[in-house]
């Protein structure tokens, strides 16, 4: 104890105490120190040290445990239900395709185009003749929207500039850029044909911007019903899309729909045992009463470590006049624990909105799937913490924890050079080659070339139609690429191995690396010793005796 004496013992020049008042005033000072060595180093335990210690369960690593198996039938189960709804929007946009559009085959989707008039005429002449005769020719369950006891028709619309005169040949025109529209109606009952419809609608080919056609179908998911859940009915709004912005003799035609999903008003379910869907609530509940209680413990740790933090900056600047950096204080904020409360967070609110999808209050499954997703996600990497106990584990998060600000700097200064090939590639080489048609490809590409995937590809899809530009595109391709995988990648290499190598080095030598780490080492008192037990019962007593 020579250190501690040496270094937070403190005397007051202004007074002449006795020998007898200043040794038991210094001793009243160690027993204040150790109490609070004894009081941080059991906050740092692991739970089978604070077990031995105070004889306290591990209740929050229990409850880590049952929450990662819980939770993880929750996301299973949903995930089930996910895709299957995913499945059948996918299914019902491709069986549009082929009943809408005209010849359309698997694949065409990109190069499905109109180039001459009368096609555009036959494509809006079949695609009204085909949403007429729905019924005989589909083979689900689709049908058309009603507003009370009749359908909702049809709608075709143009969009065109409202006056033009272009004339190629002579090099001029004159064009109001102002846009009009026309639109017309269709019943699906209505007994006209779509020839005789079209005769009232005159495309203008010279103007003309898009031709929009825009239709609801309904249906109903029936593939529930064999895993013993309720079908939902869904509201198809589909668009048929002639766009002609580029006014360069290709029409390119797109369907694409948007899909809400709804209760259905009346159903009837038999020849099967449903399952009570209230079994599944109050295992959700259950979940939402076990994360409830996590997220509490470990708000408690939290807040403890904090008091702790003051206490132990309040004794330094009291005993040493010394502020606590930054690096000793972070000490005692556990990532894991906030880690922990995030993904509590996440999974409650995941599970309430799973709750209210389940009872068809709510029809929101792509949100709900990223809630559960990144709670799931998290309290398995939370597991992490536990395994940092063993030593043969520990290196290797202190080895991330250490080199994290230093990743952080390498990866904003790498960033800067990624942005810079990424902007230059996509004004360079974007009309020439298809992985560089907008900066989200670009940045996928190249992202793809530094893993060293898809290089040939990338390099033989160039088009040879400019030779400036082709030149350009093997050097940008081949300093990229050299840049980023023989140095960039090789320096952040390095500092990772360099963490590791200082981390190793300094667990074989058992040097201490911080002053809060070298407040601690002079503590030498075990978990079994019972101190633990003393100071903990010293405390009760001492705020009973506050508290009356």
């Amino acid at each position: 104890m020579e250190e501690s004496r040496d270094i937070y013992d403190v005397y007051d020049s202004n007074t002449s105490p006795s020998w007898e008042e200043h040794q038991s005033e210094h001793l009243e000072n160690l027993e204040e120190v150790e109490a609070l060595r004894r009081k941080i180093k059991y906050y740092f335990m692991n739970p089978c040290e604070k077990y031995h210690a105070r004889g306290r369960k591990p209740w929050k690593l229990l409850l880590q445990i049952i929450k990662i198996g819980i939770i993880t039938i929750q996301l299973v189960s949903f995930g089930l239900s996910n895709q299957m709804v995913v499945e059948f929007k996918e299914e019902n946009l491709m069986t549009f395709r082929h009943l809408f559009l005209k010849d359309y085959v698997d694949g065409d989707k990109e190069t499905y185009a109109i180039y001459r008039q009368a096609d555009v005429y036959d494509h809006i002449e079949y695609i009204i003749t085909q949403f007429r005769l729905l019924h005989n020719n589909t083979v689900g369950n689709h049908d058309f929207e009603k507003n009370g006891t009749a359908y909702s028709p049809l709608r075709l619309c143009q969009e065109f500039f409202r006056n033009g005169s272009i004339y190629p040949g002579n090099e001029t025109f004159e064009i109001d850029a102002n846009v009009d529209s026309e639109c017309l109606d269709v019943f699906p009952m209505f007994t006209p044909s779509a020839k005789e419809i079209l005769q009232h609608f005159k495309v203008h080919f010279k103007r003309l911007l898009s031709v929009k056609i825009v239709f609801v179908l309904k249906a109903i998911n029936l593939q529930t019903v064999r895993h013993r859940e309720l079908p939902d009915c869904y509201d198809f709004t589909v668009f048929i899309t002639l766009d002609n912005q580029a006014h360069s003799g290709r029409i390119a035609v797109q369907l694409e729909n948007d899909v809400e999903i709804n209760e259905c008003r009346d159903w009837k379910v038999s020849g099967a045992a449903g399952k009570s869907i209230y079994l599944t609530v109050v295992f959700d509940c259950l979940i939402i009463t076990t994360c409830i209680i996590s997220f509490a413990l470990c708000t408690r740790s939290v807040v403890t470590g904090m008091k702790l933090m003051l206490e132990y900056s309040r004794f330094c600047d009291r005993r040493c006049g010394t502020a606590v950096p930054w690096s000793d204080k972070l000490e005692f904020v556990s990532g894991w624990y906030i880690l922990i409360i995030v993904s509590d967070t996440f999974t409650i609110t995941g599970s309430i909105l799973k709750i209210e999808i389940q009872t068809k209050i709510l029809t929101s499954y792509d949100v709900c799937s990223i809630f559960l997703g990144i709670g799931t996600m998290f309290v398995w990497i939370g597991v992490i913490r536990y395994m940092g106990y063993f030593r043969k584990y520990n290196i290797l998060l202190l080895t991330l924890r250490a080199a994290f600000p230093n990743v952080i700097r390498f990866i904003c200064c790498a960033g800067i050079i990624y942005l810079s090939y990424c902007f230059c590639g996509w004004v360079v080489l974007g009309p020439y080659h298809e992985k560089f048609r907008s900066l989200n490809t670009v940045s996928e590409c190249l992202f793809s070339l530094i893993n060293g995937d898809d290089m040939f590809p990338t390099f033989k899809d160039m088009q040879q139609k400019n030779n400036l530009v082709w030149i350009f595109s093997r050097v940008y391709l081949y300093t990229f690429v050299s840049l980023f995988i023989y140095m960039i990648l090789s320096l952040f290499i390095t500092i990772i191995t360099d963490t590791y190598d200082t981390i190793k080095h300094q667990q074989q030598s058992g040097n201490p690396m911080s002053d809060l780490q070298k407040f601690l080492s002079v503590c030498k008192d075990l978990p079994k010793s019972g101190l633990y037990r003393l100071q903990e019962n010293k405390s009760c007593l001492v705020n009973c005796c506050n508290n009356r």
